[in-house]
């Protein structure tokens, strides 16, 4: 595994461990572009900087009482790591069909540009599995 790849492991078990939104400050460089494409969730394309990220984590929070990512393929090329893995959220609060405690599941794609060490442009493909 190269340092790129390394990098996105650590921010994807950050992510399954925070605490905090501003845990998100050591992976995202200051001048980040998020996009996250339309999907069950996000009904429109969605383009966050890194202030706008923490607001996100701080809001899934109170949605979320646990998240994982399964791996499924990793790849890389110069600045670019491409992810493909499972996500699962055991949720807080009810959601469509689902109820506090059940577990929601996508498929997720993104791929990650780094500069100067830290994650510059993100673009997530979020797949759900029906849950309403």
């Amino acid at each position: 595994m190269n340092p790129n790849e390394k990098f996105v492991m650590d921010f994807l078990k950050m992510l399954e461990n925070r605490k905090s939104s501003n845990e998100l400050e050591k992976f995202y460089h200051p001048d980040s572009e998020q996009t996250e494409f339309p999907n069950t969730l996000t009904k429109q394309l969605t383009v966050r900087n890194l202030q706008d990220l923490k607001l996100a984590s701080e809001k899934g929070a109170n949605i979320l009482t646990k998240e994982a990512y399964e791996i499924m393929n990793l790849y890389s090329f110069e600045n670019t790591v491409v992810l493909e893995c499972i996500w699962k959220g055991t949720l807080a609060i009810a959601l469509g069909n689902l109820k506090s405690g059940d577990q929601m599941t996508a498929y997720f794609a993104q791929i990650f540009e780094l500069k100067d060490g830290k994650i510059f442009r993100q673009r997530n493909y979020d797949c759900f599995e029906p849950f309403s």
